[in-house]
């Protein structure tokens, strides 16, 4: 089983899918203007500024939909999970400090992917005979496009996928993190764990947005702190660091602490596929969260969509990049230790307790991304089998957070990617059809 998953994980990830998830960033970043550079003053003033200013929206208790901000920290829960913590550790030791740069290209793109899904999915939502949002990327691909064997395809992919990404290495990462600094079991982990989701889980969709609303800036902001020290301690190598990043970006590198070096190969599929794990860029996941906005104008979720991005891999991930880097705990042992192991060594090389604060945030951002998922995994549920077919799916998918605590990470990891590549497919297929229709500020 182990050698299929890896066989299938390989297949999905290779040379195609990398040029179609880039393509497509690129594509509508062209047709945009680059407008994620050029209008930054409009996406931060639409976004950040907006919060800043205290700027309000519909009252989300008096409709059926959620706040701005609200389906925005639900979409961020989901992305900011073990990948900008585990994922980033990944990346180094079977990419290089090279995957980083990979990173943060397939974040410059994906910005603007995010944004298209996130118009399409605002433009074609719909409301049912409750009065409830009903969109997602399986909804543009059946009102949109008019093809629903397509929307279908993407909608069990996204069911497969929640399981993956969305649960099972969530849990396993937390597991591992809270059993090497705690010497908690898995099986007991996993079990208060499922418990809790359980409670969280049979709130809706109100429930869940106050939940994420609540927790993604603390969590966000105590992960940073700890990080934010670790790189003051070594301040006078983080130049090197980015330094590195860049030199090892393009060129097969000389032997790194004695093994031999990483292949730009190497580095620019770990990276893009890493960024890609972080983001979601192009998976058509988060839309199902932000088609839930109380927002009239599919250009400002489109924007929200820009910012998730920006936070999620720009900022997070660097971050943790540079604090793996800076601290040179040995990244390039791939095989030997577990990207949850390498971070916390890295966080403990400065804070005494760095092993013990890396598995708490650990488990912070693994529990925010299990009930972001919950909802993907729900809406699509729902598309394909009604309310009967959504408490089936929660049966189920919190019943598969024990075990996802308890097995093997590696091949968690691997299911997860080719789930994940699967899910794109046809979500990349319906954005390349439908970018015509995508508008942007200053531009017909």
């Amino acid at each position: 089983m182990a050698n299929f998953i890896h066989s299938l994980q390989e297949f999905v990830w290779g040379r195609g899918m990398l040029v179609f998830f880039l393509g497509a960033g690129i594509w509508f970043t062209i047709r945009s203007g680059f407008f994620q550079i050029t209008k930054i003053h409009i996406w931060t003033a639409n976004t950040i500024g907006a919060l800043k200013k205290g700027k309000k929206t519909k009252n989300a208790k008096e409709t059926a939909s959620v706040t701005q901000f609200q389906s925005f920290c639900t979409a961020l829960a989901a992305t900011l999970g073990t990948g900008n913590i585990t994922g980033v550790a990944t990346a180094l030791m079977f990419g290089g400090p090279g995957a980083i740069f990979w990173m943060w290209v397939s974040a410059f793109f994906g910005m603007m992917t995010t944004y298209a899904e996130n118009f399409l999915g605002i433009k074609y939502r719909y409301k049912d005979e409750k009065g409830q949002w009903k969109g997602g990327a399986m909804v543009y691909m059946e009102r949109g496009l008019g093809c629903k064997p397509l929307a279908v395809a993407f909608a069990v992919c996204c069911l497969g996928a929640s399981f993956g990404m969305g649960n099972m290495v969530q849990g396993n990462s937390m597991a591992v993190g809270l059993e090497k600094a705690f010497h908690v079991p898995a099986f007991l982990s996993g079990s208060l764990c499922m418990i809790v989701v359980a409670v969280v889980l049979t709130g809706g969709m109100k429930r869940i947005a106050i939940f994420t609303e609540r927790l993604v800036p603390v969590m966000a902001a105590i992960y940073l702190a700890g990080a934010m020290l670790v790189l003051f301690f070594y301040r006078d190598r983080i130049a090197g660091a980015f330094a590195l990043i860049f030199q090892e970006a393009f060129r097969s590198s000389a032997a790194v602490g004695g093994v031999a070096g990483y292949s730009m190969k190497q580095a620019v599929r770990m990276g893009i596929a890493r960024g890609i794990f972080s983001n979601e860029a192009g998976l058509g996941s988060s839309v199902m969260a932000h088609a839930q906005s109380d927002v009239e104008d599919p250009k400002v979720q489109g924007m929200w969509g820009i910012l998730e991005v920006f936070i999620d891999t720009v900022l997070v991930c660097t971050i943790t990049a540079l604090v793996i880097l800076v601290s040179q705990v040995p990244y390039w042992q791939a095989g030997e230790i577990d990207g949850t192991t390498l971070t916390g060594m890295a966080f403990a090389s400065v804070i005494p307790w760095g092993k013990e604060f890396l598995a708490g945030a650990t488990a912070l951002f693994a529990f925010a991304t299990m009930i972001g998922w919950f909802y993907f995994g729900a809406q699509t549920a729902d598309y394909l089998a009604g309310e009967k077919g959504v408490k089936v799916y929660r049966f189920c998918y919190i019943l598969i957070t024990l075990p996802g605590c308890m097995i093997a990470p590696t091949m968690i990891w691997e299911l997860s990617d080719a789930l994940n590549g699967m899910m794109a497919v046809p979500n990349l297929l319906a954005l390349f059809f439908l970018g015509k229709e995508v508008a942007y500020v200053g531009k017909k």
